[in-house]
Order: C-alpha cells, then sequence, then structure tokens
C-alpha cells in the first residue's frame, strides 16, 4: 500500500552556517542530519522521499546522501531562480540584482509534479524526532485528508545559542491553528526571550510558546492555492532581490482565507538543528547519545 511522502527542503545557501549543511556528516557512519528525518519517516510508514535541492550540488548529494538510502524511493526535484517563475518577473528580479530562488513556498511548487500523496515538508537541516514522524504519519495514512497538519514544538528548545533565529509562533485555537506570525530576530537574553521587530521595538515571548519548525502535513490539494499565494506574492514582491515566499506565511494565508484548516498534532519529540556552525558540535553529541540510547542503529543504512 502507497503511504505519505516525504519532501526534504535541501536547496538552502547555508549563508550563516557558511557552507552546505545539509550534507555535513553528523553521525559515525557518515550520516547527514537528513538521513534521520528519512530513517524516521520510512519507520513511521512513509514509501517516498522527494529532496528539493539545486542543480550545482546534484553530484555531491547523489554521491553523499542518494547512495547510501536504501528501502525507500528517492527522487530529485530543483529549485533555481527560473524555476516555474514568468519570464518579466524573472527578468525584472535579474536587473534588481536577484541571484537567489524565492523560498520555501517556491521550493515546494518546484516539487508539485513529483507530489501525488499526503506529505510532510520539513527541513534538512533540522532533527525532529521519532515521534513527531510516527504522529504525522499515522495522521497523513489516510490518503482522503482534507485538512492540513503542523507538529509545533516548544520555542525556548528551537534557540540557538549562536545568535538569533527566525521562527512561525503559532496561535492554536481548539486544536486548529488560528494564525503563524513569522518572527524574524528571536534570541535569549538574560534568561529572557524575546523577538526585535524592524522598528527595534522588543517583544517578549513565553518559554512554551508553540511554534513552526516547517514540519508540515498537507494534502495534495493545496498545491492549486499554493501557486495563487505564489503568484500573488511574485506580483507584489518578485522584483525585490532579497523577498522570499515562506511556508508558513502561506500556511497563515490558507487559514484566513479559509482555503485549509490545519490541525496542530502533539508530539513529545525534541528538536535541534545547525543554523551556526557552532552548533554542529552540540548536533553530533545529541546524536551519539541517541545511538547510545538505541534510538538509532549507529550505522542508520547498514554502509
Amino acid at each position: 500500500m502507497k503511504g505519505p511522502i516525504l519532501v526534504v527542503l535541501a536547496a538552502g545557501m547555508g549563508s550563516r552556517y557558511g557552507g552546505l549543511k545539509q550534507m555535513d556528516k553528523i553521525g559515525k557512519s557518515g550520516e547527514v542530519l537528513l538521513d534521520y528525518s528519512v530513517f524516521d519517516a520510512k519507520r513511521a510508514g512513509f514509501t517516498k522521499v522527494v529532496f528539493i535541492i539545486r542543480h550545482d550540488i546534484e553530484k555531491d548529494f547523489r554521491e553523499i546522501v542518494l547512495s547510501r538510502i536504501k528501502g525507500i524511493e528517492c527522487e530529485l526535484a530543483f529549485q533555481e531562480l527560473d524555476s516555474i517563475i514568468p519570464s518579466d518577473v524573472l527578468e525584472a528580479s535579474r536587473k534588481a540584482g536577484r541571484t537567489k530562488p524565492w523560498g520555501t513556498a517556491h521550493a515546494l511548487l518546484c516539487a508539485r509534479d513529483k507530489i501525488d500523496a499526503p506529505f510532510t515538508v520539513l527541513n534538512a537541516d533540522d532533527f525532529y524526532g521519532k515521534e513527531a514522524f510516527d504522529v504525522i504519519g499515522k495522521y497523513l495514512a489516510d490518503p482522503n485528508i482534507t485538512d492540513g497538519a503542523i507538529v509545533p514544538y516548544r520555542l525556548e528548545m528551537t534557540l540557538s545559542p549562536q545568535g538569533t533565529v527566525t521562527r512561525g509562533v503559532c496561535e492554536v485555537v481548539n486544536g486548529y491553528l488560528g494564525s503563524v506570525d513569522e518572527l524574524k530576530s528571536i534570541e535569549k537574553k538574560d534568561g529572557a526571550i524575546f523577538n526585535t521587530g524592524a522598528d527595534g521595538k522588543k517583544q517578549p515571548l513565553a518559554a512554551d510558546t508553540p511554534v513552526s519548525m516547517n514540519f508540515w502535513g498537507f494534502p495534495v490539494s493545496i498545491f492549486p492555492k499554493l501557486q495563487n499565494y505564489f503568484d500573488d506574492f511574485l506580483k507584489s514582491s518578485g522584483a525585490e532581490p532579497k523577498s522570499e515566499c515562506y511556508l508558513p506565511l502561506a500556511a497563515d494565508w490558507f487559514i484566513k482565507n479559509k482555503h485549509l484548516k490545519i490541525r496542530v498534532l502533539k508530539a513529545n519529540s525534541e528538536w535541534f538543528g545547525v543554523t551556526y556552525k557552532e552548533d554542529r558540535e552540540s548536533a553530533v553529541n545529541r546524536i551519539a547519545q541517541l545511538v547510545t540510547q538505541g534510538v538509532y542503529p549507529e550505522s542508520l543504512w547498514g554502509v
């Protein structure tokens, strides 16, 4: 029986990390962080993975990642500056000095033709935990679902001691997502968590605030509406050299326009990631601990 699909956002440049973090080896047997998401998805019933990457990293990605994964179908999709972009918008953006694609919503649309079942979309450089995959895998097992889903995480456990982070702050109403507010400068100082707005004002945030870490579940039926949202974004912001179309903001638009209800799924799962190069050591140590505890085998794929 066909299971849900895992979609991995792996086209990022890694500017704050200083390199291609989606292919930085974290595990003792050469695993990268996304290997653990694929492994957890496979044992949660997912039967296919679509990796969204750039053409310039394809050779390395095939050698470092695809050559080692076993027991689950893998496909590649590509996100480039000119992917699914109208020629007039592309020309205007290039004249404005744009060099990068348009963010996570754009990336997902680049994989549209490879997704024909309910799916989870997530970041390549984040660790989400077995429990989160079990919960969302069970939810997506029904091929006839009409609602979306999100597994949020506690804000405090998603911060980096190395600098500010961007998080989608979630409002939960009766088990459903009420709104998502993308805050771009969240940090913790002297025991207090706050976001600094563009106007310099500081907004305090509670440690247990639920936030999006881009761990979404969607039915295939979202794609026409997502395309509409992206088209509107291109009209308003496409010519800006650094504008990005974020999935959390697209999800918020779905909710506000009653295009999609998004259930909030609870999972007692940890999160960690490698936003900055300095985060790598703690990620390596935590994976080693999880291997010692028997959560993962020392070699995920036996190679």
